[in-house]
């Protein structure tokens, strides 16, 4: 699923040089992804379902309905509260000799001019802080703290 280029949305992409099969489970799978982008979730990415992230340094629980789950190849998502839930596509590509490329989009933002701005700029950093902690992690082994580091007076 391709972003619509005349809306605004945030983009984020890395190779990971690791297969996509590992890659793929490392967002779907609650007891890796805690390792590099948040502290907790209520299960894994299922279909249909919906599930909860919560990073304890910051007090603060997200709600994530999974729309769709294509395995190594695609998930889709929407994530936020209220009037912030916004649609997120992580797409898996394998790369042969070099491991997978992961792009993931995230659009629907609502709100005025600076408030749409500012959401996809803030999206757009997130999403490249959770990529390279994952590209750490899963090539290398080393949990970097990327999120916690980013806000270490706390979120706000």
């Amino acid at each position: 699923m391709a972003a619509n280029e005349n809306k605004p949305f945030a983009k984020a992409e890395m190779l990971i040089r690791k297969p996509v099969k590992e890659v793929f489970d490392a967002f779907v799978n609650p007891e890796v992804i805690t390792k590099f982008w948040f502290t907790h979730s209520s299960g894994p990415l299922v279909a249909g379902k919906k599930v909860e992230w919560t990073w304890s340094m910051f007090n603060l629980t997200v709600p994530v309905f999974v729309k769709s789950v294509t395995p190594d190849k695609e998930i889709v998502m929407e994530w936020g509260n209220g009037e912030d839930i916004t649609l997120v596509t992580w797409i898996f590509k394998p790369l042969a000799g070099k491991g997978t490329f992961v792009s993931v989009v995230n659009e629907g933002f609502k709100g005025d001019a600076a408030k749409v701005l500012a959401a996809v700029r803030d999206s757009t950093e997130g999403f490249t802080i959770v990529l390279a902690g994952a590209k750490a992690y899963l090539e290398l082994g080393v949990q970097l703290n990327l999120v916690a580091d980013k806000f270490p007076e706390g979120h706000h």
